[in-house]
């Protein structure tokens, strides 16, 4: 594993599977480790404060992670907006609103969280902060439900299927995947690794791809990126998703 990408984990939440993100870094040593946004949830934290143990468990290992000689770098969302006011290279990680990454076989995606390309979020940030709870109530009546069926498999997996409507309603009014292509475009990038939409996706838009880490909330993924220059889309529980080939040998990225 060359680097790794997480996004929307939402420490904070009392939804967050962040146990399941630790199982993850526990078993992986990348050389690079991407936080793509919404890695703590701001909102959540502002209403109720709640921090579990496991989160200092979390944090522990990535201060770990650095010792032994990952780089971090840290691009916030909309939940963790605020870190927006601090971005600078702090040594023991870098945040930045969006970074330029190069793969092992010359590749250059942008790496972002994407909310800055969501019309609603940013028009209408009252109606996301909003929805943003009704979603949690449901989250909760979700693993209720499934709680007293006695169905411990994914037990979001109602929750998951709705965000995603949802979310491909908010991607259709706001053209958001789009907007990243034109993105990829000006930076002179092939690609762009992004989060928000809680929608893991490898997919070709003309000559750019466009690759959605997905969240560790309903979905626990991660994207993947290996030492040929290759991608992964894959679960917690090491189940494959979809997979970006790397460049054929000798073939340099479009100019």
């Amino acid at each position: 594993m060359r680097s790794l990408f997480v996004s929307d984990v939402h420490l904070g939440c009392k939804h967050s599977q962040a146990a399941a993100l630790l199982d993850l870094l526990e078993r992986f040593e990348p050389a690079n480790l991407y936080v793509v946004g919404d890695f703590i949830d701001g909102w959540k934290l502002k209403r109720r404060w709640r921090w579990l143990p496991v989160y200092d468990r979390l944090l522990q290992r990535m201060m770990t992670l650095k010792r032994n000689g990952s780089r971090l770098m840290y691009t916030p969302g909309n939940h963790d907006e605020f870190l927006r006011g601090f971005l600078a290279n702090f040594g023991v990680i870098e945040i930045r609103d969006r970074f330029i990454h190069e793969a092992a076989d010359g590749r250059r995606f942008v790496v972002l969280h994407g909310d800055q390309y969501d019309r609603v979020e940013q028009s209408y940030p009252l109606l996301s902060l909003v929805a943003s709870y009704a979603y949690d109530a449901l989250l909760t009546a979700n693993w209720m439900g499934n709680r007293l069926r006695g169905k411990k498999h994914n037990p979001y997996a109602f929750c998951g299927a709705i965000k995603q409507r949802v979310k491909k309603l908010v991607r259709h009014v706001s053209d958001f995947e789009h907007q990243l292509r034109e993105d990829a475009r000006r930076s002179g990038c092939e690609g762009i690794i992004c989060g928000h939409v809680h929608s893991p996706r490898i997919m070709a838009m003309d000559e750019v791809t466009y690759l959605n880490t997905g969240d560790w909330v309903e979905n626990c993924t991660a994207l993947v990126e290996f030492a040929d220059g290759s991608f992964e889309l894959i679960r917690q529980n090491g189940d494959l998703i979809d997979r970006l080939d790397p460049l054929p040998q000798g073939e340099c990225p479009p100019a």
